[in-house]
């Protein structure tokens, strides 16, 4: 275990008066953290909490894991930095580690966040039509509820405008389409008849487009922070179809669903799927460095050798993305997680977490519980048959109050008005069963007094 005493303990008051925190400034006394291990923190009164959402979405391997540190520590002694625009050890044997479980062959470009390899990916999907010869093609679609990430492009395509209307307008030639929401949309289709409506609506907009004007779908195998939306199990392989049918490149967000969070290595890969671009971030490195990753499909990436003159190269430079000790870190991250077997581990819990978590629909205002691996989403109603979504108020005092029983759960905030209802869970990876039934007793106990609706 690491040794607490070296964290230096600062007035509250001094440390923050200076930070602009995240969805900030709020009247909210943020937690100052001091410590973690395993998947509990503790702040600066000493107080420990289970963190249910891996920081953000990302603490895969739980905290603590002083092999990690050691081989930062290592890493920084040899070689502290160097860009990519030469090359190093760390990157060449992360990429090759990555391949591994893309189990295709790619081509790995390193940044820093998943906003930037979402940013580079439309980059590469736009040149990879100029060098065909279709430079028409520079539309990018995505999903509405869905989110890429904060920068200007990402934003573009994220599909929640609560993100984006005080910083409109963004980047021209960003769509949107209707997201895969069973729980509400389906209309008494089945899950396949459902799957293939949402691929059909994808297809209707790119020939409404124009199909030589569009370059790119963007999505994630499950929308997460739009509130864990989890679609028919046929959605991904027709979207695919439609992609190839159009010549439209099929870019998977892995960022959050990523490396066992879903229950597979990566969410795609629940199907037979091989997308074009794969983008990822988060638990490459478990947090514990800044690194993200764009995967190319080598075809594609090899159109980019055969060009000669000014279009002959991909224009774009990153100072820190491929950082040799996040290499370091995240080549090690994925060591640990392949020798406590998480992956599989995370399939296993999210059998476990769903059946025990059906005991919530006992109470009224559950309106739907959605799990896959170690994801779920429980979405809030005031009335189940009019599926009415609770109030932001309500579901926010769930929070405070699991908060104050010790447990930090997350909830869907700031996406689309009056859908910001689904409470939802993301834990560390190795995080037990027992603290799994933990989390559904506070749950439960939260529901029983609850007075809502």
């Amino acid at each position: 275990m690491m040794n607490e005493t070296f964290l230096p303990h600062q007035d509250q008051a001094q440390s923050d008066s200076s930070i602009w925190h995240a969805f900030g400034p709020t009247l909210a006394k943020p937690l100052t953290i001091r410590f973690a291990q395993g998947v509990m923190i503790t702040d600066e009164d000493g107080r420990s909490y289970l963190d249910a959402m891996a920081g953000l979405w990302c603490v895969n391997v739980g905290y603590g894991q002083e092999r990690i540190a050691k081989k930062a520590y290592e890493q920084m002694v040899q070689l502290p930095y160097y860009p990519l625009s030469s090359s190093h050890e760390p990157a060449q044997a992360l990429a090759a580690k990555i391949n591994e479980w893309l189990t295709h062959p790619y081509q790995i470009f390193f940044s820093n966040s998943g906003s930037e390899a979402n940013e580079i990916a439309f980059k590469i999907a736009r040149q990879y039509h100029a060098l065909n010869n279709e430079s028409t093609r520079y539309k990018i679609i995505s999903r509405y509820r869905a989110y890429h990430g904060a920068t200007l492009g990402a934003l573009s395509a994220t599909g929640q405008h609560q993100r984006k209307f005080l910083y409109e307008p963004l980047a021209p030639g960003f769509l949107h389409v209707h997201p895969p929401d069973t729980y509400r949309d389906a209309r008494g289709m089945s899950m396949e008849e459902y799957g293939l409506f949402c691929a059909e609506n994808l297809e209707k907009t790119i020939v409404y487009e124009g199909e030589k004007t569009v370059a790119a779908f963007i999505m994630e195998p499950i929308i997460t922070g739009g509130g864990i939306l989890i679609p028919p199990d046929n959605y991904l392989e027709r979207i695919a179809e439609v992609c190839q049918r159009h010549g439209v490149l099929l870019i998977i967000d892995e960022v959050i669903c990523g490396f066992g969070r879903t229950g597979r290595r990566f969410g795609y890969q629940h199907t037979d799927v091989i997308p074009d671009i794969v983008t990822m971030a988060k638990g490459l490195t478990s947090g514990y460095a800044p690194l993200s990753a764009t995967a190319v499909r080598k075809e594609i990436y090899e159109v980019f050798l055969d060009d000669e003159g000014p279009r002959d190269r991909l224009r774009h430079v990153n100072t820190f993305g491929g950082h040799p000790v996040s290499c370091a870190v995240a080549l090690e991250n994925l060591t640990i997680m392949e020798e406590l077997d998480l992956v599989h581990r995370s399939e296993e819990l999210g059998i476990y977490l769903l059946e025990k978590a059906n005991s919530l629909y006992a109470y009224p205002f559950v309106g739907d519980i959605r799990v896959k691996g170690l994801l779920m989403g429980i979405e809030l109603v005031k009335n189940r048959l009019t599926k009415e979504p609770l109030a932001l108020d309500d579901v926010q005092a769930v929070l405070n109050e699991a908060k104050a029983q010790g447990i930090l759960l997350g909830k869907n905030g700031d996406t689309v008005a009056g859908l910001n209802n689904v409470i939802v869970f993301s834990p560390p990876l190795i995080i037990t069963k027992e603290q799994i039934d933990t989390i559904l007793e506070v749950l439960h106990h939260i529901f029983q007094r609850a007075h809502v609706g």
